[in-house]
């Protein structure tokens, strides 16, 4: 069992972090993919950023809080996977209002993945207090977090999939790979909400439908909807538009 330093304000250290990080993962895709930044710019307009800043926010206190209420204690929550589903099923929304046809989540990627890569390290030395913390277990690499307990390191878990996830894209979106290009938001979800389904099995929140908590639905949804994209993509073969090569 391995002894993890906790306090509260790590939170803040490694979200700060994760800002950063993304911000230098944003800036390498406005240098060497500008053709899909410029493409996002003539599909979208300034509307486009509020209904993706709005939905995320709503998303992100509606799932996190519709779990802990239910706790014995209920409080109110946030998390990352109700915003990236609200911030999506606003930006859908506000395609299907506008006419926009295309995925335009591409220049997003890289920026989220390097964001959750290493904003789940914040969750862990935030401690219980962050209630991201797995169940019990007896395994080697347990992590106590200050109650004499050893759980499944889930944030680790999460962290090491979404960077085994950015070691395959990105360099595939470097090259130029066609999947990369022209659905890569979609397979990121679609790893995303994989990855995050399993381990929701070793967390100690309350279920919904047998075993399944509010997250394992929310995931259940957002695979679906990332595989739509990439069958009709897939069966689509069309060319990449010349803004996108």
């Amino acid at each position: 069992m391995i002894h993890v330093p906790t306090a509260p304000w790590a939170h803040y250290i490694f979200d700060a972090l994760a800002w950063s990080g993304a911000a230098l993962g944003g800036r390498w895709v406005w240098r060497h993919r500008p053709a899909s930044v410029q493409q996002l710019s003539r599909q979208t307009e300034p509307s486009y950023y509020v209904a993706l800043a709005l939905g995320g926010v709503f998303g992100a206190w509606a799932a996190g809080s519709f779990n802990t209420l239910r706790y014995a204690i209920p409080e109110p929550s946030h998390s990352i996977a109700g915003a990236l589903a609200g911030a999506i099923v606003a930006v859908e929304l506000w395609k299907w209002r506008h006419g926009v046809r295309g995925s335009t989540g591409a220049p997003f990627v890289v920026p989220l993945a390097i964001g959750i890569v290493i904003g789940r390290w914040g969750c862990l030395f935030a401690g219980l207090i962050d209630q991201t913390y797995g169940v019990p277990t007896s395994l080697p690499w347990a992590v106590e977090l200050g109650d004499g307990v050893g759980r499944h390191p889930v944030e680790i878990y999460e962290s090491l999939a979404m960077a085994a996830f950015l070691a395959i894209y990105w360099p595939a979106l470097a090259a130029g790979r066609r999947w990369a290009i022209a659905c890569g938001f979609h397979w990121f979800v679609l790893a995303y909400a994989t990855q995050r389904f399993a381990w929701e099995f070793l967390k100690p929140y309350p279920p919904i439908i047998g075993p399944f908590n509010v997250f394992h639905l929310i995931m259940i949804g957002l695979a679906a909807y990332a595989l739509i994209w990439i069958v009709r993509d897939h069966g689509s073969d069309r060319p990449l538009a010349p803004a996108a090569v």
